[in-house]
């Protein structure tokens, strides 16, 4: 079994998926738009299938965040054919599909209850590429502030969560930051990591 994998993308996918748990989503995944070319396999149907058999265990609907961030839903929607034909398949219903502006994405719509798929060209092709790779869970986390949390609050919140887990499946934790060319993203994986690491998570 590989480690339990935390996608970090501060600006903004991880920082959505924050606030959108802050705003009572249940579960957080990421998907690949269409247009990715990563180097690594991903399979954004797959992760669809899997978010749309979530909502369906749990009567509930999928909120799907999407970009380019100024764009008509139908805009977006044409560059997830892949999420698209994964929830299709689930039957799921989808309630919202929403730009990807980190904390203030969970104004545009209620979350509460919703499963959220976050289909991003960095955080989202990370997640969906760790989810592809067999990863046995994958979370996201930041350190950016959102409508409930600031200062360090945002990360150890983030590392909880996956050490939490890890714990639970009796595995290690990999932080990846979801771009090397981002540096907020890589100083924030290191901030992350050390929290992780933070006696106050042992145990």
């Amino acid at each position: 079994m590989g480690n339990v994998v935390v996608i970090v993308d501060v600006i903004d996918m991880s920082t959505t998926a924050e606030a959108a748990i802050d705003a009572g989503a249940i579960a957080v995944f990421g998907a690949s738009p269409d247009n990715a070319k990563p180097p690594v396999a991903v399979n954004p149907a797959k992760v669809a299938i899997a978010a749309g058999k979530l909502a369906n265990l749990k009567n509930t609907g999928i909120i799907i965040v999407a970009e380019p961030r100024v764009a008509s839903e139908q805009e977006r929607i044409s560059r997830l054919q892949g999420v698209m034909r994964g929830l299709e398949d689930t039957g799921a219903e989808i309630r919202a599909v929403l730009p990807n502006l980190g904390a203030e994405t969970v104004k545009l719509f209620d979350f509460t209850g919703c499963v959220l798929i976050a289909a991003t060209s960095t955080g989202g092709v990370a997640f969906d590429a760790a989810f592809s790779a067999g990863a046995p869970a994958v979370l996201t986390a930041t350190v950016a502030r959102t409508i409930q949390k600031k200062g360090a609050v945002p990360a150890r919140a983030g590392a909880v969560r996956a050490v939490q887990i890890a714990k639970e499946l009796n595995t290690g934790i990999t932080v990846v930051a979801a771009s090397a060319n981002s540096l907020e993203d890589i100083l924030a994986a290191e901030y992350i990591v050390r929290a992780i690491l933070d006696n106050d998570f042992r145990g």
